[in-house]
């Protein structure tokens, strides 16, 4: 099943390579490094790296013609799938104008009208502002650094400590690595960072000092990294009590669970929560382009508004932040969620992926993010059913031993049936 029915616009020929694939390959394991990716095996002699040249809705392409589903969504940012033509033909209007000027100290007309569309996205109007960066992490540093810097500079100095989920992943830049829960992914340690507290439960808030918190940060209803971890039901709308009752801010990292992944435009929905700051990545330009966006209220914004003497400026910015293409990516797929009717599709597509998942070992769901975790003492098991599903036509990649769909949302049922049909078969042949 590796080629399935539907196929791309150029039809590869299985089995042979394109000419200079073999040079390529070599010149990869000479020069790259690749994220997440253990390299010892990746430059081995034997292994032939994996090329993907082409895409069009949920399938992709690779060096060989062989085609495949998109089960995760190109690391969580494809929305609504490869090469589509709206979001295509903005990305080149775009570039007949400008590609990037500065955002700092300018201005340009697709990121007003950006911003604008994403706080109105957001129900009761509390989120007013939007400061854009680049991607996830840079997300969640501008809001952190907002929390802090608000605090500092408006009656409330010893506010100075952040409040994280245990498991939680926010990102790898080092501050936002320091809120993480995953030893793991810290890299060199835990002592560097944000003054970070963290937590299991919303109980445990009431043994802290409420004085001394900034803002409590976590994933709305799933932990991502965690491997796919479900919150209880109501457990956000207990943890936006507390912090309403007692003045902290409410951080919501929704770069893996905004633009529809949930069901709804974003989880907080789910629970009618609205933060103090929303920070938005990912699935932000349809998976097109880097981009990212924090939303938050008027009086965070207010707070740092003074003569520039008086040295309360976010001083916090990167190179491309307010990137034109980015910023035309990101109004045409919010265009798509429209015309297209995204949201409305969705119901059916999450009931026939549970349907055909609910059999799988400790299968969850939470909108269209499904998980299930194999048992055993090989860590490496996630990883060989992943690699075994590519003889089915299915792409994905495993949090250790959970193995996650997330298909783009443009997915078809027949589309999710195969997907399903290519895990299931995976399994069987690695255990």
């Amino acid at each position: 099943m590796i080629s399935p029915t539907a196929s791309l616009t150029r039809p590869g020929v299985p089995g042979m390579e394109a000419p200079g694939m073999d040079s390529l390959a070599s010149l990869d394991k000479r020069h790259l490094w690749h994220p997440f990716t253990p390299m010892r095996p990746w430059c081995a002699e034997d292994h032939t790296p994996l090329m993907l040249v082409e895409g069009r809705g949920c399938l992709l392409r690779d060096q060989f013609g062989n085609e495949y589903l998109d089960g995760n969504a190109s690391i969580w940012t494809n929305i609504h799938g490869h090469n589509h033509p709206v979001i295509n033909a903005a990305i080149i209007e775009q570039l007949g104008k400008v590609a990037h000027t500065s955002f700092l100290g300018f201005t340009h007309d697709p990121a007003i009208r950006l911003a604008k569309e994403l706080v109105e996205l957001v129900p009761g109007g509390k989120l007013t502002r939007a400061f854009f960066t680049d991607n996830g992490s840079t997300a969640i540093e501008s809001a952190v650094r907002m929390a802090l810097q608000y605090w500092k500079q408006n009656g409330r100095p010893e506010s100075d400590t952040l409040v994280a989920f245990d498991h939680a992943y926010h990102g790898d830049t080092l501050g936002a690595a320091s809120l993480g829960g995953i030893p793991l992914f810290k890299g060199s340690g835990n002592d560097f960072g944000y003054h970070v507290v963290t937590v299991s439960c919303v109980e445990e808030l009431a043994s802290l000092d409420a004085n001394r918190i900034a803002a409590v940060i976590i994933e709305p209803l799933i932990q991502g990294a965690a491997g796919m971890r479900l919150w209880p039901q109501g457990m956000l709308k207990a943890l936006d009590r507390w912090c309403v009752a007692q003045d902290v801010f409410l951080i919501l990292d929704e770069v893996m669970t905004g633009f529809g992944r949930t069901g709804k435009m974003f989880a907080c929905e789910h629970e009618e929560v609205v933060p103090d700051f929303l920070c938005l990545a990912k699935g932000i330009t349809g998976g097109y382009l880097p981009f990212a966006a924090t939303l938050t209220t008027e009086r965070v914004f207010e707070g740092f508004l003074g003569d520039p003497s008086e040295g309360r400026t976010f001083f916090y910015g990167h190179s491309y932040a307010g990137s034109q293409l980015g910023c035309a990516a990101a109004l045409a797929s919010l265009r798509v969620f429209r015309d297209e009717r995204v949201l409305e599709q969705l119901p059916a597509k999450i009931a026939r992926l549970g349907e055909l998942m609910r059999d799988l070992p400790a299968f969850r769901q939470c909108g269209m993010i499904a998980a299930m975790t194999v048992d055993g003492p090989d860590l490496s098991l996630g990883a060989k059913i992943c690699l075994a599903a590519r003889k089915h036509g299915l792409l994905t990649r495993p949090i250790g031993n959970t193995l996650v769909l997330m298909p783009p949302l443009c997915v078809t049922l027949e589309e999710i049936e195969r997907m399903v049909g290519a895990l299931k078969a995976a399994l069987a042949e690695v255990m």
